[in-house]
Protein backbone atom coordinates (compact mmCIF):
# COMPACT_ATOMS: atom_id res chain seq x y z
CA UNK A 1 0.00 0.00 0.00
CA UNK A 2 2.80 2.39 0.89
CA UNK A 3 4.63 1.50 -2.31
CA UNK A 4 1.52 2.35 -4.35
CA UNK A 5 1.26 5.59 -2.40
CA UNK A 6 4.78 6.68 -3.39
CA UNK A 7 4.17 5.60 -7.00
CA UNK A 8 1.13 7.89 -7.06
CA UNK A 9 3.21 10.74 -5.62
CA UNK A 10 5.85 10.30 -8.31
CA UNK A 11 3.17 10.15 -11.02
CA UNK A 12 1.60 13.40 -9.83
CA UNK A 13 5.03 14.99 -9.70
CA UNK A 14 5.73 13.97 -13.31
CA UNK A 15 2.32 15.07 -14.65
CA UNK A 16 2.44 18.48 -13.01
CA UNK A 17 6.16 18.91 -13.66
CA UNK A 18 6.74 19.63 -9.97
CA UNK A 19 9.45 18.40 -7.56
CA UNK A 20 8.44 15.44 -5.40
CA UNK A 21 9.17 17.49 -2.29
CA UNK A 22 6.53 20.07 -3.32
CA UNK A 23 3.93 17.33 -3.80
CA UNK A 24 4.72 15.79 -0.40
CA UNK A 25 4.55 19.22 1.26
CA UNK A 26 1.14 19.88 -0.30
CA UNK A 27 -0.09 16.44 0.83
CA UNK A 28 1.14 16.99 4.40
CA UNK A 29 -0.76 20.29 4.65
CA UNK A 30 -3.86 18.66 3.17
CA UNK A 31 -3.80 15.78 5.68
CA UNK A 32 -3.25 18.20 8.57
CA UNK A 33 -6.40 20.09 7.55
CA UNK A 34 -8.31 16.81 7.26
CA UNK A 35 -7.26 15.58 10.72
CA UNK A 36 -8.21 18.92 12.27
CA UNK A 37 -11.68 18.60 10.81
CA UNK A 38 -12.27 14.91 11.60
CA UNK A 39 -10.24 13.94 14.67
CA UNK A 40 -8.82 16.96 16.48
CA UNK A 41 -10.08 20.42 17.34
CA UNK A 42 -9.87 22.98 14.50
CA UNK A 43 -7.70 25.27 16.63
CA UNK A 44 -5.19 22.56 17.60
CA UNK A 45 -1.69 22.69 16.15
CA UNK A 46 -1.51 19.53 14.01
CA UNK A 47 1.63 18.51 12.12
CA UNK A 48 1.82 15.72 9.52
CA UNK A 49 5.04 14.17 8.29
CA UNK A 50 5.36 11.72 5.38
CA UNK A 51 8.48 9.59 5.00
CA UNK A 52 9.74 10.31 1.45
CA UNK A 53 11.19 6.80 1.15
CA UNK A 54 8.55 4.53 2.65
CA UNK A 55 5.49 6.76 2.43
CA UNK A 56 4.66 6.26 6.13
CA UNK A 57 2.36 8.93 7.54
CA UNK A 58 2.67 10.20 11.12
CA UNK A 59 0.55 12.81 12.84
CA UNK A 60 1.84 15.00 15.68
CA UNK A 61 0.15 17.41 18.09
CA UNK A 62 2.09 20.44 19.18
CA UNK A 63 1.54 21.48 22.81
CA UNK A 64 2.98 24.25 24.95
CA UNK A 65 4.90 23.23 28.12
CA UNK A 66 3.44 25.00 31.19
CA UNK A 67 3.68 24.61 34.95
CA UNK A 68 -0.10 24.40 35.45
CA UNK A 69 -2.26 22.89 32.70
CA UNK A 70 -5.55 24.69 32.02
CA UNK A 71 -6.49 23.07 28.65
CA UNK A 72 -5.07 19.67 27.78
CA UNK A 73 -5.75 20.19 24.06
CA UNK A 74 -3.13 22.92 23.82
CA UNK A 75 -0.95 22.58 26.96
CA UNK A 76 1.13 19.93 28.68
CA UNK A 77 2.83 19.80 32.07
CA UNK A 78 6.60 19.81 32.39
CA UNK A 79 6.71 16.24 33.76
CA UNK A 80 4.64 14.88 30.87
CA UNK A 81 6.68 16.87 28.35
CA UNK A 82 9.94 15.29 29.54
CA UNK A 83 8.59 11.87 28.53
CA UNK A 84 8.64 13.05 24.91
CA UNK A 85 11.55 15.45 25.15
CA UNK A 86 14.10 15.00 27.94
CA UNK A 87 15.44 18.56 27.87
CA UNK A 88 11.99 20.17 27.72
CA UNK A 89 11.50 23.40 29.68
CA UNK A 90 8.57 25.65 30.47
CA UNK A 91 7.68 27.69 27.36
CA UNK A 92 8.90 25.06 24.86
CA UNK A 93 6.72 23.34 22.27
CA UNK A 94 6.57 19.55 22.35
CA UNK A 95 5.47 17.31 19.46
CA UNK A 96 3.36 14.38 20.58
CA UNK A 97 2.63 11.60 18.11
CA UNK A 98 -1.14 11.11 17.80
CA UNK A 99 -1.63 9.23 14.57
CA UNK A 100 -5.28 8.06 14.32
CA UNK A 101 -6.07 4.61 12.88
CA UNK A 102 -7.70 6.13 9.78
CA UNK A 103 -8.67 9.53 8.51
CA UNK A 104 -12.26 8.62 7.76
CA UNK A 105 -14.35 9.37 4.70
CA UNK A 106 -14.81 13.12 5.36
CA UNK A 107 -11.14 13.57 6.17
CA UNK A 108 -10.17 11.80 2.94
CA UNK A 109 -12.39 14.11 0.86
CA UNK A 110 -11.02 17.19 2.56
CA UNK A 111 -7.49 15.93 2.06
CA UNK A 112 -8.17 15.37 -1.64
CA UNK A 113 -9.60 18.86 -2.20
CA UNK A 114 -6.87 20.63 -0.25
CA UNK A 115 -4.16 18.61 -1.95
CA UNK A 116 -5.52 19.47 -5.41
CA UNK A 117 -5.71 23.11 -4.45
CA UNK A 118 -2.14 23.08 -3.17
CA UNK A 119 -0.95 21.34 -6.32
CA UNK A 120 -2.72 23.93 -8.51
CA UNK A 121 -1.12 26.75 -6.55
CA UNK A 122 2.30 25.12 -6.84
CA UNK A 123 1.79 24.55 -10.57
CA UNK A 124 0.68 28.16 -11.14
CA UNK A 125 3.67 29.42 -9.18
CA UNK A 126 6.04 27.28 -11.24
CA UNK A 127 4.49 28.50 -14.52
CA UNK A 128 4.69 32.13 -13.42
CA UNK A 129 8.35 31.80 -12.42
CA UNK A 130 9.14 30.11 -15.73
CA UNK A 131 7.49 32.71 -18.01
CA UNK A 132 8.31 35.84 -16.02
CA UNK A 133 11.92 35.23 -17.00
CA UNK A 134 10.93 35.11 -20.69
CA UNK A 135 9.12 38.45 -20.63
CA UNK A 136 10.34 40.53 -23.58
CA UNK A 137 11.45 37.46 -25.51
CA UNK A 138 10.03 35.29 -28.30
CA UNK A 139 7.90 32.21 -27.57
CA UNK A 140 6.45 29.66 -29.97
CA UNK A 141 2.84 28.51 -29.65
CA UNK A 142 -0.04 26.88 -31.49
CA UNK A 143 -3.42 28.53 -32.08
CA UNK A 144 -5.83 26.64 -29.80
CA UNK A 145 -9.12 28.52 -30.22
CA UNK A 146 -10.30 31.78 -31.74
CA UNK A 147 -12.82 34.24 -30.27
CA UNK A 148 -14.07 37.56 -31.58
CA UNK A 149 -11.92 39.58 -29.19
CA UNK A 150 -8.85 37.40 -28.67
CA UNK A 151 -7.00 34.25 -29.70
CA UNK A 152 -5.83 31.59 -27.25
CA UNK A 153 -2.32 30.23 -27.86
CA UNK A 154 -1.06 26.93 -26.43
CA UNK A 155 2.51 27.39 -25.16
CA UNK A 156 2.84 23.84 -23.82
CA UNK A 157 2.59 24.21 -20.04
CA UNK A 158 0.49 27.35 -20.19
CA UNK A 159 -2.08 29.15 -22.30
CA UNK A 160 -1.42 32.66 -23.63
CA UNK A 161 -3.81 35.34 -24.90
CA UNK A 162 -3.32 37.24 -28.16
CA UNK A 163 -5.65 40.30 -27.85
CA UNK A 164 -7.19 41.98 -30.89
CA UNK A 165 -5.04 45.08 -30.27
CA UNK A 166 -1.87 42.98 -30.59
CA UNK A 167 -2.92 41.17 -33.78
CA UNK A 168 -1.82 42.14 -37.31
CA UNK A 169 -4.77 43.23 -39.44
CA UNK A 170 -3.34 41.68 -42.61
CA UNK A 171 -2.80 38.25 -41.01
CA UNK A 172 -5.39 35.47 -40.96
CA UNK A 173 -5.09 32.98 -38.10
CA UNK A 174 -6.34 29.39 -38.17
CA UNK A 175 -6.60 26.55 -35.66
CA UNK A 176 -3.43 24.53 -35.31
CA UNK A 177 -1.26 27.28 -36.82
CA UNK A 178 2.22 27.56 -35.27
CA UNK A 179 3.32 31.14 -34.55
CA UNK A 180 6.26 32.99 -33.10
CA UNK A 181 5.06 35.66 -30.67
CA UNK A 182 6.51 38.40 -28.50
CA UNK A 183 5.89 37.78 -24.78
CA UNK A 184 4.48 41.12 -23.74
CA UNK A 185 3.37 40.65 -20.12
CA UNK A 186 2.98 38.00 -17.41
CA UNK A 187 0.54 38.87 -14.60
CA UNK A 188 -0.76 36.97 -11.56
CA UNK A 189 -4.51 36.45 -11.26
CA UNK A 190 -6.76 34.35 -9.04
CA UNK A 191 -7.04 31.85 -11.90
CA UNK A 192 -3.31 31.55 -12.31
CA UNK A 193 -0.76 33.44 -14.38
CA UNK A 194 -2.12 35.43 -17.33
CA UNK A 195 0.27 35.58 -20.30
CA UNK A 196 -0.20 38.29 -22.95
CA UNK A 197 1.58 37.89 -26.30
CA UNK A 198 1.82 40.11 -29.39
CA UNK A 199 2.31 39.80 -33.14
CA UNK A 200 2.34 43.55 -33.87
CA UNK A 201 4.94 44.79 -31.35
CA UNK A 202 8.06 46.33 -32.89
CA UNK A 203 10.31 44.30 -30.57
CA UNK A 204 9.05 41.12 -32.25
CA UNK A 205 10.98 42.24 -35.34
CA UNK A 206 14.02 43.06 -33.19
CA UNK A 207 14.04 39.60 -31.56
CA UNK A 208 13.50 37.81 -34.88
CA UNK A 209 16.50 39.63 -36.36
CA UNK A 210 18.62 38.70 -33.32
CA UNK A 211 17.67 35.04 -33.71
CA UNK A 212 18.39 35.00 -37.45
CA UNK A 213 21.58 37.12 -37.54
CA UNK A 214 24.57 35.82 -35.48
CA UNK A 215 26.33 39.21 -35.56
CA UNK A 216 23.48 40.76 -33.58
CA UNK A 217 23.59 38.03 -30.94
CA UNK A 218 27.38 38.37 -30.59
CA UNK A 219 27.25 42.17 -30.31
CA UNK A 220 29.23 42.84 -33.50
CA UNK A 221 26.22 44.65 -34.97
CA UNK A 222 23.72 46.60 -32.85
CA UNK A 223 20.13 47.62 -33.60
CA UNK A 224 19.78 51.30 -32.72
CA UNK A 225 16.09 51.84 -33.43
CA UNK A 226 13.08 50.12 -34.99
CA UNK A 227 10.00 51.69 -36.60
CA UNK A 228 7.23 49.32 -37.58
CA UNK A 229 3.75 49.42 -39.10
CA UNK A 230 2.81 45.79 -38.59
CA UNK A 231 1.78 43.94 -41.71
CA UNK A 232 2.96 46.66 -44.11
CA UNK A 233 6.48 47.99 -43.71
CA UNK A 234 9.28 48.44 -41.17
CA UNK A 235 12.58 50.31 -40.94
CA UNK A 236 15.55 49.19 -38.82
CA UNK A 237 18.65 51.29 -38.09
CA UNK A 238 21.84 49.26 -37.44
CA UNK A 239 25.45 50.14 -36.62
CA UNK A 240 28.65 48.06 -36.54
CA UNK A 241 30.59 47.76 -33.27
CA UNK A 242 33.60 46.22 -34.97
CA UNK A 243 35.72 47.95 -37.60
CA UNK A 244 35.44 46.58 -41.11
CA UNK A 245 31.97 45.06 -40.66
CA UNK A 246 29.13 46.10 -42.96
CA UNK A 247 26.06 46.28 -40.68
CA UNK A 248 23.51 46.40 -43.49
CA UNK A 249 25.15 43.54 -45.40
CA UNK A 250 25.31 41.41 -42.24
CA UNK A 251 21.59 41.83 -41.68
CA UNK A 252 20.57 41.30 -45.30
CA UNK A 253 22.81 38.28 -45.85
CA UNK A 254 24.01 36.67 -49.05
CA UNK A 255 21.39 37.34 -51.74
CA UNK A 256 19.06 38.54 -48.97
CA UNK A 257 18.60 35.07 -47.43
CA UNK A 258 18.77 36.27 -43.81
CA UNK A 259 16.27 39.11 -44.10
CA UNK A 260 14.04 36.95 -46.30
CA UNK A 261 13.60 34.42 -43.48
CA UNK A 262 12.34 37.21 -41.21
CA UNK A 263 10.06 38.55 -43.96
CA UNK A 264 8.55 35.07 -44.40
CA UNK A 265 7.91 34.78 -40.66
CA UNK A 266 6.08 38.14 -40.77
CA UNK A 267 4.01 37.05 -43.81
CA UNK A 268 5.64 39.29 -46.40
CA UNK A 269 6.07 42.48 -44.37
CA UNK A 270 8.62 44.74 -46.12
CA UNK A 271 11.74 45.51 -44.07
CA UNK A 272 14.24 48.34 -44.83
CA UNK A 273 17.68 48.06 -43.20
CA UNK A 274 19.43 51.46 -43.02
CA UNK A 275 22.79 52.39 -41.48
CA UNK A 276 22.67 54.46 -38.30
CA UNK A 277 24.86 57.57 -38.26
CA UNK A 278 25.65 59.95 -35.37
CA UNK A 279 25.16 62.89 -37.74
CA UNK A 280 21.42 63.51 -37.82
CA UNK A 281 21.42 64.89 -41.37
CA UNK A 282 22.98 61.73 -42.83
CA UNK A 283 20.75 59.51 -40.71
CA UNK A 284 17.56 61.30 -41.83
CA UNK A 285 18.66 61.11 -45.48
CA UNK A 286 19.23 57.34 -45.14
CA UNK A 287 15.96 56.87 -43.26
CA UNK A 288 14.02 58.40 -46.18
CA UNK A 289 15.50 55.93 -48.66
CA UNK A 290 14.85 55.00 -51.42
CA UNK A 291 14.16 58.71 -52.03
CA UNK A 292 17.10 60.99 -52.86
CA UNK A 293 17.68 63.84 -50.38
CA UNK A 294 19.42 67.06 -51.49
CA UNK A 295 19.71 68.88 -48.14
CA UNK A 296 18.54 68.74 -44.52
CA UNK A 297 18.05 71.83 -42.32
CA UNK A 298 17.35 71.60 -38.60
CA UNK A 299 15.20 73.68 -36.25
CA UNK A 300 16.43 72.71 -32.78
CA UNK A 301 13.78 74.85 -31.06
CA UNK A 302 10.86 72.92 -32.52
CA UNK A 303 12.68 69.59 -32.96
CA UNK A 304 11.94 69.67 -36.69
CA UNK A 305 14.03 68.91 -39.76
CA UNK A 306 13.31 70.37 -43.20
CA UNK A 307 14.26 68.00 -46.01
CA UNK A 308 14.66 69.17 -49.63
CA UNK A 309 14.13 66.54 -52.34
CA UNK A 310 13.90 66.75 -56.15
CA UNK A 311 10.43 67.43 -57.55
CA UNK A 312 10.19 63.95 -59.06
CA UNK A 313 11.21 62.35 -55.76
CA UNK A 314 8.62 64.11 -53.57
CA UNK A 315 5.95 61.38 -53.78
CA UNK A 316 8.60 58.68 -53.27
CA UNK A 317 9.92 60.44 -50.15
CA UNK A 318 6.43 60.79 -48.70
CA UNK A 319 5.42 57.25 -49.61
CA UNK A 320 1.99 55.72 -49.97
CA UNK A 321 -0.36 57.56 -47.59
CA UNK A 322 2.74 59.16 -45.99
CA UNK A 323 4.09 55.81 -44.82
CA UNK A 324 7.76 56.33 -45.76
CA UNK A 325 7.96 59.76 -44.10
CA UNK A 326 6.05 58.55 -41.05
CA UNK A 327 8.40 55.60 -40.50
CA UNK A 328 11.44 57.83 -40.99
CA UNK A 329 10.11 60.22 -38.31
CA UNK A 330 9.64 57.32 -35.88
CA UNK A 331 13.07 55.91 -36.67
CA UNK A 332 15.00 59.17 -36.24
CA UNK A 333 12.89 60.85 -33.56
CA UNK A 334 12.71 64.13 -35.57
CA UNK A 335 9.66 65.90 -36.93
CA UNK A 336 10.34 65.78 -40.66
CA UNK A 337 9.05 68.42 -43.11
CA UNK A 338 9.53 67.40 -46.75
CA UNK A 339 9.70 70.05 -49.49
CA UNK A 340 10.38 69.85 -53.21
CA UNK A 341 13.09 72.01 -54.80
CA UNK A 342 10.54 74.19 -56.62
CA UNK A 343 8.53 74.80 -53.44
CA UNK A 344 11.68 75.76 -51.55
CA UNK A 345 12.71 78.19 -54.29
CA UNK A 346 9.25 79.80 -54.34
CA UNK A 347 9.40 80.29 -50.58
CA UNK A 348 12.87 81.82 -50.85
CA UNK A 349 11.75 84.16 -53.64
CA UNK A 350 8.68 85.26 -51.65
CA UNK A 351 10.82 86.05 -48.59
CA UNK A 352 13.28 88.02 -50.73
CA UNK A 353 10.40 89.99 -52.29
CA UNK A 354 9.01 90.89 -48.87
CA UNK A 355 12.47 91.90 -47.66
CA UNK A 356 13.04 94.06 -50.75
CA UNK A 357 9.63 95.72 -50.41
CA UNK A 358 10.29 96.61 -46.80
CA UNK A 359 13.57 98.30 -47.71
CA UNK A 360 12.13 100.22 -50.80
CA UNK A 361 12.06 104.06 -50.20
CA UNK A 362 8.85 106.10 -50.51
CA UNK A 363 8.21 107.48 -54.05
CA UNK A 364 6.25 110.74 -54.52
CA UNK A 365 5.10 110.74 -50.96
CA UNK A 366 2.93 107.67 -51.49
CA UNK A 367 2.56 105.59 -48.36
CA UNK A 368 2.78 101.89 -49.16
CA UNK A 369 1.40 99.01 -47.18
CA UNK A 370 4.89 98.11 -46.01
CA UNK A 371 5.43 101.69 -44.77
CA UNK A 372 2.26 101.35 -42.72
CA UNK A 373 3.58 98.22 -41.18
CA UNK A 374 6.97 99.80 -40.62
CA UNK A 375 5.25 102.69 -38.86
CA UNK A 376 3.80 100.17 -36.41
CA UNK A 377 6.94 98.59 -34.88
CA UNK A 378 4.87 96.09 -32.92
CA UNK A 379 3.82 94.26 -36.11
CA UNK A 380 5.76 92.35 -38.74
CA UNK A 381 4.90 90.34 -41.84
CA UNK A 382 5.74 86.63 -41.79
CA UNK A 383 5.21 84.66 -44.99
CA UNK A 384 5.57 81.00 -44.14
CA UNK A 385 5.20 77.88 -46.29
CA UNK A 386 3.83 74.94 -44.36
CA UNK A 387 5.33 71.75 -45.85
CA UNK A 388 4.37 68.16 -45.32
CA UNK A 389 4.72 67.71 -41.59
CA UNK A 390 5.36 64.29 -40.18
CA UNK A 391 5.62 63.42 -36.55
CA UNK A 392 4.97 59.91 -35.42
CA UNK A 393 1.76 58.72 -37.06
CA UNK A 394 0.46 62.04 -38.45
CA UNK A 395 1.15 63.90 -41.68
CA UNK A 396 -0.36 66.91 -43.46
CA UNK A 397 -0.20 68.28 -47.01
CA UNK A 398 1.69 71.46 -48.02
CA UNK A 399 -0.07 74.79 -47.56
CA UNK A 400 0.95 78.45 -47.60
CA UNK A 401 0.02 80.73 -44.74
CA UNK A 402 0.48 84.47 -44.39
CA UNK A 403 0.16 85.82 -40.87
CA UNK A 404 0.91 89.02 -38.99
CA UNK A 405 2.64 88.51 -35.68
CA UNK A 406 3.98 90.82 -32.96
CA UNK A 407 7.61 91.79 -33.62
CA UNK A 408 8.69 90.95 -30.11
CA UNK A 409 7.57 87.32 -30.34
CA UNK A 410 9.45 84.61 -32.22
CA UNK A 411 7.51 83.15 -35.16
CA UNK A 412 6.35 79.60 -34.68
CA UNK A 413 6.03 76.95 -37.34
CA UNK A 414 2.38 76.40 -38.30
CA UNK A 415 1.21 73.23 -39.92
CA UNK A 416 -1.80 72.55 -42.08
CA UNK A 417 -3.81 70.93 -39.31
CA UNK A 418 -3.71 74.27 -37.44
CA UNK A 419 -5.43 76.21 -40.26
CA UNK A 420 -8.01 73.69 -41.44
CA UNK A 421 -11.61 74.92 -41.63
CA UNK A 422 -13.70 74.21 -38.54
CA UNK A 423 -16.16 71.40 -38.81
CA UNK A 424 -19.12 73.79 -38.88
CA UNK A 425 -17.76 75.47 -42.07
CA UNK A 426 -17.15 72.26 -44.00
CA UNK A 427 -19.50 71.44 -46.90
CA UNK A 428 -21.95 68.66 -46.20
CA UNK A 429 -21.69 66.61 -49.42
CA UNK A 430 -24.48 64.27 -48.39
CA UNK A 431 -26.89 67.18 -47.86
CA UNK A 432 -25.94 68.65 -51.24
CA UNK A 433 -26.77 65.37 -52.98
CA UNK A 434 -30.16 65.19 -51.22
CA UNK A 435 -31.05 68.76 -52.35
CA UNK A 436 -30.01 68.01 -55.95
CA UNK A 437 -32.08 64.82 -55.99
CA UNK A 438 -35.12 66.71 -54.66
CA UNK A 439 -34.78 69.37 -57.38
CA UNK A 440 -34.56 66.70 -60.07
CA UNK A 441 -37.70 65.01 -58.74
CA UNK A 442 -39.61 68.32 -58.73
CA UNK A 443 -38.48 68.96 -62.31
CA UNK A 444 -39.79 65.55 -63.42
CA UNK A 445 -43.17 66.18 -61.74
CA UNK A 446 -43.55 69.58 -63.42
CA UNK A 447 -42.52 68.38 -66.90
CA UNK A 448 -46.03 67.20 -68.07
CA UNK A 449 -47.64 70.46 -66.96
CA UNK A 450 -45.05 72.55 -68.74
CA UNK A 451 -45.43 70.48 -71.89
CA UNK A 452 -49.24 71.03 -71.88
CA UNK A 453 -48.86 74.76 -71.36
CA UNK A 454 -46.38 74.95 -74.25
CA UNK A 455 -48.77 73.12 -76.61
CA UNK A 456 -51.65 75.47 -75.68
CA UNK A 457 -49.42 78.48 -76.35
CA UNK A 458 -48.39 77.15 -79.77
CA UNK A 459 -52.04 76.53 -80.70
CA UNK A 460 -53.00 80.04 -79.71
CA UNK A 461 -50.21 81.55 -81.80
CA UNK A 462 -51.22 79.51 -84.79
CA UNK A 463 -54.82 80.69 -84.47
CA UNK A 464 -53.72 84.31 -84.22
CA UNK A 465 -51.63 84.01 -87.34
CA UNK A 466 -54.52 82.51 -89.32
CA UNK A 467 -57.19 85.14 -88.39
CA UNK A 468 -55.90 87.94 -90.65
CA UNK A 469 -55.93 85.65 -93.67
CA UNK A 470 -59.60 84.81 -93.07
Amino acid sequence: MKTEFMVAIRQISAEKNLPKEKVLEALELALASAYKKDTFAPSQDVLVRINPTTGEVKVYLRKLVVESVNDQRYEISLDEAKKFKKDAQVGDTVEIESTPPNAGRIAAQVAKQVMLQRLHEAEHRAIYEEFIGKEGDIVTGVVQRIDQKQIYIDLGRAEAILPASEQVLTERYRLGQRLKLYLLEVARTHRGPQIIVSRSHRNLLRRLLELEIPELGEGIVEIKSVAREAGHRSKVAVVARQEGVDPVGSCVGLRGIRIQNVVNELNGEKIDIVPWHPGSAVFIADALSPAQVLSVNFDETHGAATVIVPDKQLSLAIGKEGQNARLAAKLTGWRIDIKSVSAAEKEKAALEAVSAALTTPVVGGTVTEFESLAAAPDKEVVTEEVPLAVTGDEFVLPAEVSTVEPAGEKGQIRFAEEILLPKSMKVDRKKEKEIAAKKELDREKRAPKLKKERQELLSYLEEEELEPEV
